[in-house]
């Protein structure tokens, strides 16, 4: 069993508002509630799920306050209708990423067919119409109670909106606090919807719907001041092959990926006409996460963590990143330059040659406009974590974190978020948040560390382990705005 594995087993037990011991100081301004999303239970009805984006969302949320230099610690379920009939009935009720439903072939056949998809809520979190709310890659969205993290009402993500699903990652614009999402169908009209939703309202509004015969796979994409900009790449599933496969053999959507002829397309997205007005090729690459994108002229850059091939996500399956080597390529930061003047070609520039993955930057300041600093978890153990490193686009220079286990060796903290001082005007003013598995304690230590500096300020120490994250947020008390992408 690799050290690593610890953050791939399940958390049973849950804790409610337990005060954690600090350890060093805590900032007096950071005073929020820090939320995170991601597996937590890999079993279900005596077997395993099979795929690392599968497992039942569990959310972590550390309640720290500032001024009194208290953590206090609570995790919970997310009360899904899928986590509550694998409960009820030992099984899986609709198809997951990398896991096929226990259901009949027709049952499977049906639910494609009528687009019934996963409510398993595991990526991160969104405010929408002034609530916490789970979210995966799917229409549905859990409202969750900030202080108990219990599971609310199960809402439409996609009401009014001609599509299937809508992706976990979405943006939102730090004038009109509007969030702006992407939605994909799967039906006649192929293709994503480009939509934005008023803070104060669950309603979203189509701006444009981008057509495809073959629907490339998008987990994240990048705004600007003006534009929306989709990464089109040559890779994604075969619908005809998820079909057969529910009939034949229970074909998962991981199954189904496969490669295209032709280049990787970015769709750049006027937000105010809806208009395309450019979609300039590049070489084939694969992402997931987009640091950020600015207009610099007649170009837009954007800078986002790359990989050479699909391998990034077929490669995830659990028995292999528990036991085995993990064949998964390194991502690397990589920036592109799309012209907006008719060229049709992309250029590219390697930042960083990695292993890297998770990116993120000062949100609430930068993101949509030019910045300097990146935050990026260093991937020295295959997919998972072993530092965190802050990286100066402009002086091509990096600063790094390494957390190290009591016994010496590895620790694996989740991404990084950044986390701005009121006040600040400088970019890196702020703190970084994260969560580090220490698998010789087998416990899991909240991190609190200077953005500018990459020094650790404060911790403490949670009473369990949790599984690795996928994504969280800071809701600040005074000003509860999103903090990342």
């Amino acid at each position: 069993m690799n050290r690593w594995s610890l953050g791939l087993r399940s958390q049973p037990e849950t804790v409610s508002n337990a005060e954690l011991r600090v350890d060093g100081t805590l900032p007096e301004w950071v005073d929020g509630s820090f939320v995170l999303n991601g597996p937590g239970q890999f079993e279900v009805g005596g077997r395993s799920f099979a795929y690392w984006f599968d497992p039942f969302a569990m959310l972590r949320l550390l309640d720290v306050s500032g001024p009194d230099g208290t953590v206090r610690y609570t995790n919970r379920y997310v009360d899904s209708r899928d986590y509550r009939w694998a409960l009820d009935r030992g099984g899986v009720r609709t198809a997951f990423p990398g896991t096929p439903p226990d259901r009949s072939p027709f049952v499977r056949f049906h639910q494609l067919l009528t687009g019934r998809f996963t409510d398993n809520t595991s990526i991160g979190t969104v405010r929408v119409g002034g609530e916490w709310v789970a979210v995966t890659e799917s229409p549905w969205g859990h409202v969750i109670d900030p202080e108990t993290l219990e599971t609310g009402e199960r809402i439409d993500l996609t009401r009014g909106l001609p599509v299937d699903a809508t992706l976990g990652h979405v943006h939102v614009d730090p004038d009109t606090d509007e969030f702006w999402g992407l939605g994909l169908s799967y039906g006649p009209k192929m293709g994503y919807v480009v939509f934005k939703r008023p803070a104060n309202t669950r309603v979203p509004t189509m701006v444009a719907h981008l057509p495809f015969r073959d629907i490339p796979y998008v987990h994240s994409f990048s705004m600007t001041e003006r534009y929306i900009v989709l990464p089109a790449t040559p890779y994604g599933p075969n619908p005809v092959a998820l079909l057969a496969g529910s009939l034949l053999d229970s074909t998962t959507f991981i199954e189904s990926f496969e490669r295209r002829d032709g280049p990787a397309r970015f769709h750049v997205v006027d937000r105010q006409t809806g208009d395309v007005v450019a979609t300039p090729e590049a070489d084939p690459f694969f992402v997931y996460h987009h640091a950020n994108a600015f207009e610099d002229g007649d170009e837009i850059v954007v800078d986002a963590v790359i990989y050479p091939d699909d391998r990034a996500i077929t490669g995830l399956y659990l028995d292999e990143l528990r036991t085995g080597d993990p064949d998964v390529p390194p991502g690397r930061l990589v920036r592109f330059r799309l012209p907006l003047d008719g060229r049709d070609i992309v250029t590219r520039e390697s930042l960083h040659d990695g292993p890297v993955e998770f990116p993120t930057i000062n949100y609430r300041g930068h993101n949509g406009r030019p910045y300097r600093y990146v935050y990026l978890a260093e991937m020295s153990a295959g997919p998972f974590p072993t530092g965190l490193l802050k990286f100066d686009t402009e002086t091509r220079t990096e600063t790094a974190w390494t957390p190290v286990a009591a016994d010496g060796g590895d620790a694996y903290p989740s991404e990084a978020t950044f986390v701005p001082r009121p006040g600040a005007t400088e970019e890196d003013d702020g703190v970084l948040l994260t969560v580090v598995l220490d698998p010789a304690t087998e416990r899991s230590v909240f991190v609190v560390l200077d953005a500018e500096t990459m020094t650790e300020l404060a911790r403490a120490t949670l009473p369990h382990w949790t599984p690795y994250p996928f994504h969280g947020q800071f809701y600040d008390r005074e000003n509860p705005t999103r903090t990342m992408h």
